[in-house]
């Protein structure tokens, strides 16, 4: 199977962890796109647009002022689930609190929870797992 991804969406309102995390997905050279939106509501506005490019895969931060992570997974529960079905969402937070981890678990469509930062070794390994 092709493994490259058509694009990558980062939610995080930390303008040097998405220049990092970028920096960190292109090193493996698995995307054609990497988008940054820096609130949770522009990511839900990025995703309900008539966009030829919707993400594979999703890199959603918990802690961010106004929408936060849980805040946006409600809404995103809410879009088409054909949408839905077509993207990866991994949590990527600085938080390794437990229940962090057990309420990002109870969202089906939730496939992984990461503490920052995110590297090179840790996008193949979820390459390898979601999209071989």
């Amino acid at each position: 199977m092709n493994n490259k991804l058509k694009c990558i969406l980062l939610i995080d309102d930390d303008d040097d962890d998405n220049f990092f995390h970028e920096r960190e997905i292109r090193k493996i050279n698995k995307t054609s796109l990497v988008i940054s939106k820096d609130t949770g509501k522009k990511a839900l506005e990025y995703l309900q647009s008539k966009q030829d490019t919707h993400p594979n895969l999703i890199f959603l931060d918990i802690n961010m002022p106004g929408m936060n992570g849980w805040d946006f997974l409600n809404e995103y529960s809410k879009l088409d689930k054909s949408l839905q079905s077509k993207v990866v969402i991994i949590m990527l937070t600085t938080s390794g609190d437990p229940e962090d981890r057990a309420r990002a678990r109870s969202w089906s469509f939730v496939s992984g929870y990461i503490t920052k930062p995110l590297t090179k070794e840790i996008m193949v390994e979820i390459i390898h797992k979601f999209f071989e």
